[in-house]
């Protein structure tokens, strides 16, 4: 694997710290800029809104541009972002700041997933992906925690300086790793991206991100309640089975990278039946500690074993403008968050219980497997020659080697 994707990886390290460590920080930026929790809360709104806009506009805006440019200047949108963060005056400019910290987030993702399966075999397309968002997953693992207790003992403006300094690293990483070789994109334009996204077999990948990762979000969303409620655990435990999530969600991005590669399909189809099976079985597990802390390791692995498998399904579905694709899932991503959290929070609300959302978060799987299904129904009628074929190979890029060569 090309040592470029390192310099990925470090850059989706910094996004998945930044994204995360809000939720665990609310209660120091309330009482520092003296408004309620549930006001700080907002702060955590206010970044995804900026994925779910900034995904497709940026990725598409830029279409035109090196995607090396691209990636270092997305990143550099990041450190601007993170540090406004940092120097806020109040809650007002916070907001702006995390919005504007959450633009780029999509699009880094979405652009560097193209660059990072253009700079390998087609056999090792997903596994390229996985290993970008190896940073991601590690960010839960290490990145957020630490973070977190700079925060407490620093001051939470602290985080966002440390965090604008792993930005300015994948800068660094990006300009020296990334071979200039990725200055060549192809030179559709706005419309010739949009118009990619028309197409139903997007909008059904897209679905199914929204669908699965609703599902991990609908129970994630309130992992806290039923470990400390439900299996018993102190609330200063939580952190660290958290960390475990991380380590699941790690384990299940390496392995759906590497059987992706292998049968695409069936590693989605896999992931998603695994993550049905989990949701359904997590109230049995969260009755005593040690099956609670096996549940939320699985819980990662699960839904984390989709991840590549669903990126490369949508870069594969619009392959003539593959980074605003890969960009739109990433909004996907988020647009899953808020939702699977808002129907787990519905459950909760009903009164069904505390291991509620986890069922709903089951239903919400049970879904994405039937919007995966209708999408593969679809494909086989489209293009009887090719029904069964499970390896992408975007039909873009032997055009842009070519080009590279020449």
């Amino acid at each position: 694997m090309p040592l470029a994707l390192l310099a990925l990886a470090v850059g989706a390290f910094g996004i998945g710290t930044t994204e995360f460590v809000m939720m665990g920080l609310l209660p120091d930026v309330a009482d520092d800029l003296h408004i309620s929790i549930p006001s700080a809360g907002h702060l955590v709104s206010a970044y995804a809104l900026g994925v779910v806009i900034g995904a497709p506009l940026l990725a598409a805006v830029t279409a035109r541009m090196s995607r090396r440019t691209v990636l270092i200047s997305l990143m550099g949108l990041f450190v601007a972002g993170n540090a406004l963060s940092a120097l806020a005056p109040d809650n007002g400019w916070l907001l702006a700041a995390r919005f504007l910290s959450g633009l780029p987030h999509g699009a880094f993702f979405g652009v560097g997933a193209v660059v990072a399966t253009n700079m390998v075999a087609p056999e090792r397309k997903a596994r390229s992906v996985s290993l970008m968002f190896l940073g991601l997953t590690v960010a839960n693992v290490a990145g957020v925690p630490v973070a977190t207790l700079m925060g407490q003992n620093l001051g939470w403006r602290a985080t966002f300086l440390g965090v604008s300094a792993i930005g300015l690293a994948a800068i660094a990483a990006l300009a020296m790793l990334i071979p200039r070789d990725h200055e060549h994109t192809t030179a559709q334009g706005l419309r010739g991206e949009l118009a990619a996204l028309g197409s139903l077999p997007v909008w059904l990948s897209l679905g199914t991100t929204v669908a699965g990762f609703g599902a991990l979000f609908s129970a994630y969303s309130y992992i806290t309640p039923m470990l400390t409620d439900a299996a018993g655990y102190a609330g200063a435990s939580v952190t660290l089975l958290l960390a475990l999530f991380g380590v699941g969600a790690t384990a299940g991005n390496l392995l759906g990278g590497r059987l992706a590669d292998h049968s695409l399909r069936g590693t989605l189809f896999g992931g998603l039946g695994s993550l049905v099976v989990v949701l359904a079985v997590f109230p049995l597990l969260m009755r005593t500690e040690l099956t609670a802390a096996v549940a939320v390791i699985l819980l990662g692995m699960a839904a984390f074993a989709t991840g590549s498998p669903l990126q490369l399904m949508v870069m594969e579905k619009a392959s003539s403008a593959p980074s605003l694709a890969s960009s739109a899932n990433q909004a996907a991503f988020n647009l899953a968050n808020a939702g699977g959290a808002w129907i787990g929070g519905l459950a909760l609300a009903a009164g069904f219980g505390v291991t509620s959302p986890a069922l709903a978060g089951a239903a919400l799987a049970v879904l994405g497997l039937a919007v995966a299904s209708l999408a593969y129904t679809v494909d086989r009628r489209r293009a009887p020659a090719t029904a069964g074929r499970e390896r992408i190979v975007a039909s873009h890029v032997p055009q842009e080697a070519e080009a590279v060569r020449h």
